[in-house]
């Protein structure tokens, strides 16, 4: 069996060391038309960096290195550029020499993957315009850096390429603007979750011109313009272009095989296309969503590494299928990390799911041992099921393991009410005996079996202050002093037992805190003596954070328009 493979880095790598592990015999050919097959593509923005030292370290492995070990025909600068599905051959383009050639193949897996999204605006061209996805683009980069010595540049994006190539460059001393069309960084996460790495990419002086519009490109001089639809242009050393990727598949469709979503490659669960004995794995593929069944576009190493194995087993006589992706990721923003799995809220809605969601600040490990740092957490359920759809962690410490508990427990299919079952692990210096995962098990629990009602940050502003409901913060009076919602009257949560006659029974009663627990403790006891009672989900402290990074571009969120 003759198998050739388009493309190697993640996917194609996996497969084909995979097919060898299961066929000894086999005759592998893996064609790659950048100078290196296998390398840590999530790597790229810390070598330019300078975090990475050396080159080698992005190289994986070599064409060298596959042959020693795998005997795998390993070709690099060489590129195929035509597929003949009937006559199942590959027409291969020599780069250094120009010359053509023909190769057959009883089986091929095309692994792509994506190129980044250039759009077709004036002055892309110029030399001081970068893109990074290979490692010739970040050979470029680091030369230009390290030759030029840029103090200011520009980033078209805030993606994780966008935010990790402005991390590496505000840490090199030079002056970092993030531009781009939405007004939120990040887009896996929600606008609420995502103000928290706004304000951490703004303490590090990283400009942010969220909701401006690019429109090209001028050399000027030793700087290039960046031009904005309604703004005066930027000058800037260096622009990196990093608004997303798009599917690579020119070869599919000039060979004939079905396309999906923004011209992805169609397989079912076997990695299989439109055309027999072809497979195609990676960021050019459709996948199927995990959590909401849909198909979608998810360009992770993770997905792509599996993708590859799943073909490989086919291939081999196995029957392996990939059961769909729900897009785990996490992120170091400078002192934060940001972790995401399954769907967030604008998901959920574009979906049409009916869902719920709680709002913790758990500490990351036990309190009383020293370093511990508080969590930002949302939990979202499908509020009929009680199934996990999805969590968003942000934090300086323990975010990872957190994410990875909610993600094993989204692909287990637990429901939301099992968070509060899962045995974990539990040492002061790594969590405490309720682990945050097991907290958002238990708010959970409160609020579907009717022991405490949550409103939201995006509601207070719409809270009625007419005197017919009770506004009520239960912090002390320090915390009060400091900053409080319009119209809330402060009687600590310690005090509030003495001062339940001052409150009318009649009238609902809406509370709010620091974080959240005072508050739910507060309902708790109101409830118990007649009460109808709400408490601010996240607390004052979720709230003060996102407004003081959302409030000047409402009504743009979703729940500000009546701001």
């Amino acid at each position: 069996m003759k198998v050739v493979i388009v493309g190697g880095v993640a996917g194609g790598a996996s497969a084909a060391a995979r097919i060898r592990r299961l066929d000894e015999h086999a005759q592998i050919v893996m064609i790659e038309r950048s100078g290196y097959v296998s390398y840590a593509n999530c790597g790229l923005p810390y070598y330019v960096g300078g975090v990475i030292k050396g080159q080698e370290e992005l190289t994986l492995q070599t064409p060298e290195s596959f042959w020693d070990r795998f005997r795998i025909d390993v070709r690099v600068r060489q590129e195929v550029t035509a597929i003949d599905p009937e006559g199942k051959t590959v027409t291969v383009h020599t780069l250094d020499s120009g010359k053509f050639y023909t190769e057959t193949y009883d089986k091929l897996i095309l692994a792509p993957g994506a190129k980044p999204t250039v759009p077709a605006l004036s002055g892309v061209d110029s030399e001081r315009v970068f893109t990074l996805r290979t490692v010739e683009d970040t050979l470029r980069i680091r030369r230009f850096v390290e030759d030029q010595k840029p103090k200011t540049a520009v980033l078209a994006g805030g993606g994780f390429i966008g935010l990790e190539m402005a991390e590496n460059l505000a840490e090199m001393g030079i002056a970092v603007t993030i531009v781009q069309r939405p007004k939120q960084l990040l887009a896996p996460l929600d606008a609420d979750m995502a103000s928290f790495v706004h304000a951490e990419v703004r303490r590090h002086d990283v400009v942010l011109r969220l909701g401006e519009t690019v429109t090209g490109f001028r050399q000027d001089g030793d700087s290039v313009l960046t031009l904005l639809e309604e703004s005066e242009p930027l000058h800037s050393d260096m622009v990196l272009l990093a608004i997303g990727v798009t599917p690579d598949t020119h070869l599919a469709k000039d060979a004939g095989l079905r396309l999906g979503i923004r011209g992805s490659i169609v397989v079912n669960e076997r990695m299989e296309t439109s055309a027999p004995d072809i497979y195609a794995v990676g960021d050019a593929v459709e996948v199927t969503h995990f959590v909401t069944g849909q198909k979608a576009l998810i360009s992770l190493a993770g997905p792509a590494n599996k993708q590859g194995r799943i073909a490989a087993d086919n291939i081999c006589g196995g029957n392996s299928r990939f059961t769909g992706s729900q897009g785990s990721s996490v992120l170091k923003v400078f002192d934060l990390t940001a972790a995401s799995t399954g769907i967030n809220e604008k998901t959920a809605k574009a979906a049409g799911i009916a869902y719920e969601k709680v709002v913790l600040f758990p500490a990351s490990h036990a309190s009383y041992y020293p370093g511990a740092q508080s969590l930002t957490m949302k939990v979202l359920y499908e509020k009929e099921t009680l199934r996990l759809l999805g969590a968003q962690i942000v934090g300086r410490e323990g975010v990872d393991k957190r994410i990875d508990v909610l993600a094993t427990a989204i692909r287990a299919g637990m429901t939301a009410l099992e968070l509060r079952e899962l045995d974990l692990a539990y040492a002061p210096p790594y969590s405490s005996a309720k682990d945050p995962v097991n907290m958002a098990g238990f708010m959970i629990e409160d609020l579907e079996s009717g022991k405490v009602r949550q409103f939201h940050w995006s509601d207070v502003e719409g809270l009625p202050r007419d005197g017919s409901v009770t506004l009520l913060d239960v912090r002390t009076e320090g915390e009060y002093r400091r900053g409080h919602l319009n119209g809330f009257l402060n009687i600590p949560l310690d005090d509030l037992r003495e001062h339940l006659d001052e409150l009318e029974r009649d009238k609902p009663v809406y509370v709010n805190c620091q974080t959240g627990l005072r508050s739910y403790l507060a309902c708790r006891l109101l409830t118990q003596y007649g009460f109808a009672c709400a408490h601010l989900a996240g607390g004052y402290s979720f709230y003060q954070a996102v407004m003081k990074e959302w409030l000047a571009q409402s009504p743009y969120l979703c729940g500000m328009e009546k701001l």
